[in-house]
Order: structure tokens, then C-alpha cells, then sequence
């Protein structure tokens, strides 16, 4: 069906919400051309998109649709789905409150009976959630750190951890069997909540979460009264749980940012809440300064990613990387575990594909295997299961993307754990004289400087589109041969399983994926990939030298250089 008839239906369609109809009308050619091309994407996890009228936007039509396809799915595949139930958080984002109890509706009217939030709730809370009471499935409506005009939905399995390709696939078949969402069942939320299909959680949920989180502490006796924080959840949903956290655990002089502690979906402070973005720091740092904070703390608006600013060797607030952040928890936790006792013989580490290799080599060096998957937590979610049973131990999982895990009872990325543990690493070399930044660089000292770099390339809409598929195609057939005067001695290409070294290929055991990975013959590496969430290419660099000046420099060479054919490509 063209974009224009799919316009017209939906315009013609008398059920349609007033608000929408009316969006439908103001539209221009080329909003109507963007919102009908074609159906939003269902991922193997979930979709997210712009906010609006349309097949490619985010509505209620379109979230009752992927209800019915995770419906279907729970009802022909999971067992005791309907008595076992789907756990339902959302966050602070515009419509997230309307979309979640949309889907509770849709699930409870297909006899499967939902428990949902009774207000904003982390993305990690939810995992936990699932675990907690058994439920056959769970979901999120959150479109995590993106921009306030889009939201999204994702679908978690059974372990809590977010739905994986192949079960993925089995939801998605669902999702595109439906013909007109417009003909979908939904009962009234009075009716299933009186025949007990709704339900309501909360504090009971947040408590046992909370506690399982203070468990964590690997030194819950050590003096924290000195140690001054600040933190920012950026408008979203991790400020009540985190401070109530920080605060029975002693952090005395832990703050919270005012203008930003409240959950607010037009993230009026910030352009852009994502704590990967400095400027999201900004009241952040102007109460550090004020009050002469040690650390900086930011999560972005689900809870499932921490930055961090740590106090540099000037006085000024130095941002970590996430693979900084990976490696000082790595470092600090594997050390600290170490010296009680409490580091498993076979224990695990994992990271992802586009991941600085540091935290590898500080936990190889403590005896721990480390395993890479695909980007995504979801893949470090499946390890953890895979592992159980096993003789292996789950110790310590992360992305360069600010998302780690430290307890496995949630199966995704938890930034109120890490919010919890990374102020307690501040707080014991605190006692030493060290800052974070010092550890850092005693940490590079020992194991060599690695610097990494994330290049977004935007390109929105349709056009953009064909564009990120046009780069990965050229750079897939006409790989480069040099970068940064450096021969390229290995193509790994995640499309095909394919890993290319010299005359030898020898096969990738990870599933397939859009993404293409040059590691040149000094043990540099640049990857490619579309981004899952946003309309953007990915060019991810890593280097690593003994000397710090000349590692930054070969970044900038390989960027350099690899922009350049981006740019021919694109032109």
C-alpha cells in the first residue's frame, strides 16, 4: 500500500483519536510521506520511534498492534502465560502512562493478566520484577535517552532479559499478521481490573529490589561521610529509588540536582538527556562546583545508563567514557573481591564487540575469562542463563554505551547499581588520596593507554535510511585496504559470520548483525553499524600505546581517515 492511501485510511477512519485526526490534517507532504512509508519497525526486543499519527510512529494503534504479535507469542509459547502475567513499567516520557496502560489492556482482554507500575519506574526495576513474581514476559515504554519527541517499547522474556532473535522472530510474526489495528479488542480497564486481569505494583516491587541492590556493597562498612556527590537522574525515573538507596547506605553527602530531580517527558533542562552528552552535566557541575563535590553522577531518563564526572587533577570535572567508567568498576571490583576472598575461581566478564579491550585485560589478569557479545544487553542478559547450571560465575557485564551490570537478579543494565558501587570505589580511594581520575591513570600505567572515540553520523527519515545502508554496503564491498598508514590485517563482518585474515576466513559464533569491524595491524580497530535506537550510522575506534599523547593522535588519524570515505560514499 502507498503512503498516500495509508494516510487517507487512517484519516478516513471515524474511530480515530481527535488529537491525532487533527495532526493528520496539518500534516505536510513530506511529514505524511515519513509517518506512512512504512509500518515502524519491530525489532527482536521492541520498536521505538517519533511520537504521532501514522504507521511509523509511535501511537496507541501501533502499540495495541505489538501487543497482539507479544500476545500471540506468550499465549502459543510460554507456559502458564495467562495465570503467570506480563510485568508493565513505563517512564517519565510524554504518553508512557497511555501507551503502558494500553498494553496492559490489550494483554489482560487476550486473558493474560498484567501487573502494572503504579507510577515511573527504572527499566532495570522491571527486570527485576519479572523475576520476582515468575511473570511469562514483561515490558517497558520507554524511548530511554532519546530526544522527548519519541518514546518506545520493549519486550522482556521470561528470565528478564530483553526478548532475544529467534523468540524475537516469533513475536515479530505475530506483530505483522495483524491486518488493521483498527479492528483490535481492547476491553475496559474497570471491567479487567474487576475480574482481577489488572493489577496494580509498587512499593512492595521497590523494596525488594532496593534490597537485593544493597547487598551489593563489598565494603558496606567503610566510612562514606566524606565523600560528596551530586546527582542527576535527568528528568527521569531513577531519582526516588536511587536517593532512598544512597542513603540508607550512609552517603551522607549525597545531593540531588532540584531542577532536575522530578520526572518531567519535556526534559526542560537538557536538549538531549543522555549522560553520554556532557552537556547534560551542566547543572550537575555548577552544583558540584558549589559545593565542592568529589564525583558527578547522571542517569538517563529508564535508569539502565550512568555517567560519571570525576574531580581531575585542576579542580575541574573530568567526564569518563564509558569504557573508563568499565574499567574502574572492573578494576575496583575484581580487586576488592580479590581481597576478601569472594572472587569465584571461574568467574566471567563481558563486554560487547565494540567495547574497549581494558577491562578485558585488567580481568584477564585476574584470572577471569571474558566473553564479547553483539551490542545490545540483551546478549550479556542470555550468557548470564546460558552460565546457569554451569560451573562459570557472572561477575561483572557492561557497554561502552554507560550501561553495566554488577548483580545478576536484573538481567539488563542497571545504572542504580552503578550509581551505588562506583560511589563506593570513590569513597575507598578517597581514604587513599586518590581520586577517580587518579585510579584511572594507575590503571593505564599498569595496563596501557587505551582511548576510544564514538562518531554518530545523523541521518533521519527515509532518505537517511537508504543512506546507512548505502555506507555499510560500500564499505562491505570495497573495504579498506590502509587507515592511518596502517594495513588492515583483519575484517570481521557480523552480517556473514565472516572473519577475514588474509587468505584464511574462518567463521564468527554470534548471531548476525549489521556490523562490520577493521582491526589494523597494530591492534587498532574501527567498527561500523547502524545505531538499533536512532537514525544514525555508528563508527566506533579504539587504540591502545604505551604513550598517551600518541594514542590520541592515532585516533584522530584513523577518524580522519575512515570520515573520508565516509564522506566520498555519501556524497
Amino acid at each position: 500500500m502507498s503512503f498516500e492511501l495509508a494516510y487517507q485510511k487512517w484519516l478516513e477512519n471515524e474511530h480515530l483519536e481527535t488529537a491525532l485526526s487533527r495532526q493528520l490534517e496539518e500534516m505536510t507532504e513530506a511529514e505524511k510521506e515519513d509517518a506512512f512509508y512504512k509500518s515502524l519497525e519491530f525489532g527482536t526486543a521492541g520498536m521505538r520511534g517519533l511520537m504521532g499519527p501514522g504507521t511509523n510512529r509511535m501511537n496507541i494503534y501501533t502499540i495495541r498492534k505489538a501487543n497482539v504479535g507479544f500476545a500471540q507469542y506468550l499465549l502459543n509459547h510460554v507456559e502458564q502465560a495467562k495465570s503467570r502475567g506480563v510485568a508493565i513499567a513505563y517512564d517519565s516520557r510524554h504518553f508512557s502512562l497511555e501507551f503502558a496502560l494500553e498494553s496492559a489492556k490489550v494483554l489482560a482482554t487476550q486473558g493474560i493478566k498484567t501487573y502494572l507500575f503504579e507510577g515511573v519506574r527504572p527499566t532495570p526495576e522491571l527486570s527485576f520484577a519479572v523475576r520476582h513474581l515468575g511473570c511469562a514476559g514483561g515490558i517497558v515504554i520507554t524511548a530511554s535517552h532519546n530526544p522527548p519527541e519519541y518514546n518506545g517499547y520493549k519486550i522482556y522474556d521470561e528470565s528478564g532479559c530483553q526478548t532475544l532473535p529467534g523468540e524475537g522472530d516469533k513475536v515479530i510474526a505475530g506483530v505483522h499478521a495483524v491486518d488493521d489495528v483498527f479492528a483490535i479488542e481492547v476491553k475496559s480497564e474497570s471491567v479487567l481490573r474487576a475480574d482481577g486481569l489488572i493489577v496494580t505494583i509498587g512499593s512492595e516491587i521497590d523494596d525488594a529490589y532496593l534490597a537485593c541492590v544493597k547487598g551489593l556493597e563489598i565494603n558496606p562498612d567503610l566510612d562514606k561521610s566524606g565523600l560528596k556527590i551530586v546527582f542527576s537522574p535527568l528528568h527521569g525515573t531513577a531519582g526516588m529509588l536511587t536517593t532512598e538507596l544512597m542513603r540508607s547506605c550512609g552517603y551522607e553527602g549525597f545531593q540531588v540536582v532540584a531542577e532536575q530531580a522530578e520526572p518531567d517527558g519535556r526534559f526542560i533542562t537538557v536538549d538531549y538527556p543522555n549522560p553520554e552528552d556532557a552537556a547534560a552535566f551542566e547543572y550537575a557541575i555548577r552544583l558540584g562546583e558549589k559545593m565542592d563535590a568529589d564525583l558527578l553522577l547522571a542517569t538517563d531518563p529508564d535508569a539502565d545508563r550512568m555517567g560519571v564526572a570525576a574531580k581531575g587533577l585542576n579542580g575541574q570535572y573530568v567526564l569518563l567514557t564509558g569504557n573508563q567508567t568499565g574499567a574502574v568498576l572492573t578494576y575496583y571490583i575484581l580487586s576488592q573481591r580479590q581481597a576478601k576472598g569472594t572472587l569465584p575461581e571461574k568467574g566471567r566478564l563481558f563486554d560487547t564487540i565494540v567495547s574497549s579491550e581494558l577491562a578485558a585485560k585488567i580481568a584477564r589478569s585476574y584470572g577471569l575469562e571474558t566473553i564479547s557479545t553483539l551490542t545490545g544487553f540483551k546478549f550479556i542478559g542470555e550468557q548470564i542463563r546460558l552460565m546457569e547450571g554451569s560451573a562459570s560465575t557472572y561477575v561483572f557485564g557492561y557497554e561502552e554505551s554507560y550501561g553495566s551490570l554488577i548483580g545478576d537478579f536484573v538481567r539488563d543494565k542497571d545504572a542504580i547499581q552503578a550509581v551505588l558501587i562506583l560511589s563506593e570505589a570513590a569513597a575507598y580511594y578517597q581514604a587513599q588520596g586518590k581520586t577517580l581520575c587518579d585510579v584511572l591513570d594507575d590503571i593505564y600505567c599498569e595496563f596501557g593507554y587505551y582511548e576510544e572515540d564514538l562518531v554518530n553520523i545523523s541521518l533521519a527519515g527515509k532518505e537517511g535510511s537508504e543512506k546507512i545502508q548505502l555506507l555499510l554496503s560500500e564499505f562491505r564491498q570495497t573495504p579498506p585496504q590502509w587507515v592511518a598508514g596502517l594495513k588492515v590485517v583483519v575484517i570481521e563482518d557480523y552480517q556473514t559470520s565472516e572473519r577475514i585474515e588474509g587468505a584464511t576466513t574462518s567463521t564468527i559464533d554470534l548471531p548476525a548483525a549489521d556490523v562490520l569491524k577493521y582491526i589494523l595491524e597494530d591492534g587498532s580497530w574501527f567498527v561500523l553499524r547502524p545505531s538499533g535506537t536512532e537514525p544514525k550510522a555508528k563508527i566506533y575506534i579504539s587504540v591502545v600505546t604505551d604513550d598517551q599523547q600518541q594514542t590520541a593522535a592515532r585516533v584522530e588519524h584513523i577518524k580522519r581517515d575512515v570520515l573520508t570515505k565516509v564522506d566520498l560514499i555519501l556524497k
